[in-house]
């Protein structure tokens, strides 16, 4: 049997449509041709080519991200039936009828089912999520890890940037500072590289202010959430005894930088 092939049935779905950033948002109905291992993309994409709703009216194709389709990059991060996942690897068969598709709360609205994830790429910024060195000139290899460290480290380099944790997470919001689960995961990801440790304080120091560790609740939904199933709290319970002993080194003075 083809599994690509038409089998007669009509998918139905309902998307929350908006037109411009800052604008109305608005629910339109559609009804889509079901094929064998559809995922929502596939839907998106069979409404992209023929926009007319399920009324026979036609509208405006509908916008979203979208880039490597294999759960990797994260830009196609929505709201599917009211919970926060990536459509590329959410399957119509695992759904209920009418799928619900939503942008994510936490972010602006560019359009349609687009945001704008800058807040998320601003955190990553203000905690400085890289190792920094000098690349003027060949380092050489760096320093190993022991493997039992560069095993678990490597949970947490799974992290895509896709935002479902901050959109599953009741701390994070438009009125809120709090940077979210994600960036504090990835303190704790290069404050324990060997090199990225060079300005471990400097981190640890940007998440110990406003909207920092102290806005986490400890709701534990991006965990649940996390499509890559990184240990997100348990970061973020490394992360408060790191802090607490960094708080005091900042208190006792010059010697605060040493280990």
């Amino acid at each position: 049997m083809d599994i690509a092939a038409n089998t007669g049935r009509m998918v139905k779905v309902e998307i929350l449509r908006q037109d411009t950033q800052g604008g109305n948002g608005y629910w339109q109905k559609f009804e889509v041709p079901y094929r064998h291992g559809m995922n929502v993309i596939s839907v998106l994409m069979e409404i992209q080519k023929n926009p007319v709703m399920s009324n026979g009216e036609k509208t405006t194709p509908v916008a979203w991200d979208m880039n490597c389709l294999e759960e990797v990059c994260g830009a196609c991060s929505m709201v599917i039936n009211g919970r926060p996942r990536q459509s590329c690897s959410t399957l119509i068969d695992q759904l209920t009828e009418p799928v619900r598709l939503e942008p994510m709360k936490t972010f602006p609205v560019i359009r349609d089912l687009q945001v704008d994830r800058d807040r998320m790429f601003n955190a990553l910024k203000k905690v400085k999520a890289w190792v920094p060195i000098d690349g003027t000139y060949d380092l050489g290899e760096g320093p190993r890890m022991p493997e039992g460290k560069r095993q678990w480290a490597y949970e947490l380099s799974k992290c895509m940037t896709c935002g479902v944790c901050m959109e599953a997470c009741p701390n994070v919001s438009e009125k809120a500072s709090f940077i979210g689960p994600a960036p504090l995961s990835q303190v704790r990801l290069f404050n324990t590289h060997p090199t990225g440790a060079m300005i471990k304080d400097e981190r640890l120091n940007a998440i110990m202010g406003d909207g920092g560790l102290a806005n986490c609740g400890n709701s534990q939904n991006c965990v649940a959430a996390c499509p890559k199933g990184i240990p997100l709290t348990t970061s973020i319970a490394s992360l408060n005894r790191a802090t607490t002993v960094q708080m005091f080194r900042n208190f006792f003075g010059s010697d605060h930088f040493v280990d």
